[in-house]
């Protein structure tokens, strides 16, 4: 199943790095989702869009995930020539992840 039958997500920026959060719709998916959605299904679905680590912080309190990924944005907004200079795709692009 894909990410997005059980999560939701939300993008931001800081420079070159892309920050992309992860919420389960319910509090009690918390588990399977840090089981499933690893660091390396993350950059196995980014691919070349990331040229640097990522970095996944857990936030039990919120029961979401975190990640943080470096090298994400082609050199930030005012440098890259991206369509989305921002990420803001990143966050529909993580719930395309199977998990």
């Amino acid at each position: 199943m894909k990410l997005r039958a059980i999560a939701f997500s939300r993008a931001g920026d800081k420079c070159d790095v892309s920050n992309v959060c992860v919420f389960p719709y319910d509090e009690a998916d918390f588990e399977l989702l840090k089981e499933k959605l690893t660091v390396e299904k993350v950059k196995a679905k980014f691919g070349d869009l990331v040229n640097g680590d990522i970095v996944r912080y857990e936030f039990p309190n919120l029961k979401g995930l975190n990640f943080v990924m470096h090298g994400a944005l082609d050199g930030g907004a005012t440098f890259s020539l991206r369509p989305d200079r921002y990420g803001k795709s990143h966050a529909s692009l993580m719930l395309d992840v199977d998990i």
